[in-house]
C-alpha cells in the first residue's frame, strides 16, 4: 500500500518513486507477568497513586525489544520531573531523580525475591 500511494503521488507531479522498506528494531511487546512486577514494585516504592499504568501505545523503536525476544521482560518509563523529553535539546536530566531510580530497580529484585 506504501509504495502504490507514493508512486501515485510521484507520478501526479511527474516523477517516479525507488521505494524500499528498511526494518528497524522489532516491536517492542512487554510480559504481562514482568509488567505487573514493575507496576507492584513502584507501587510500593513511591504509592499506587504516583504510578501511571494508562499510558499510551508507543510507536517508537527501541532495540531493547531484542532483549523481549530473547527474554520475558518490561520496558518501563520512569519519571524525571517536568523537563522536556529526553531526545529534546532542552532534555535536563533531574539528579534528584536518580534514588528513585536506583530505589526502583532494587524494590523490583525484593519484590521478584519475595515472590
Amino acid at each position: 500500500h506504501i509504495r502504490a500511494a507514493a508512486q501515485g503521488i510521484a507520478r501526479g507531479f511527474g516523477g517516479d518513486v525507488d521505494f524500499k522498506y528498511r526494518r528497524f528494531e522489532p516491536v517492542t511487546i512487554n510480559s504481562t507477568d514482568e509488567t505487573n512486577l514493575a507496576l507492584k514494585a513502584a507501587g510500593i516504592l513511591v504509592g499506587p497513586e504516583a504510578v501511571d499504568d494508562k499510558l499510551p501505545a508507543n510507536m517508537g523503536s527501541e532495540d531493547f525489544s531484542y532483549m523481549l525476544e530473547a527474554r520475558p521482560g518490561s520496558y518501563v518509563f520512569l519519571g524525571n520531573g517536568s523537563s522536556a523529553t529526553w531526545h529534546h535539546p532542552a532534555f535536563d536530566f533531574n539528579d534528584e531523580a536518580i534514588p528513585y531510580g536506583v530505589g526502583f530497580w532494587v524494590k523490583v529484585v525484593e519484590t521478584a525475591l519475595a515472590a
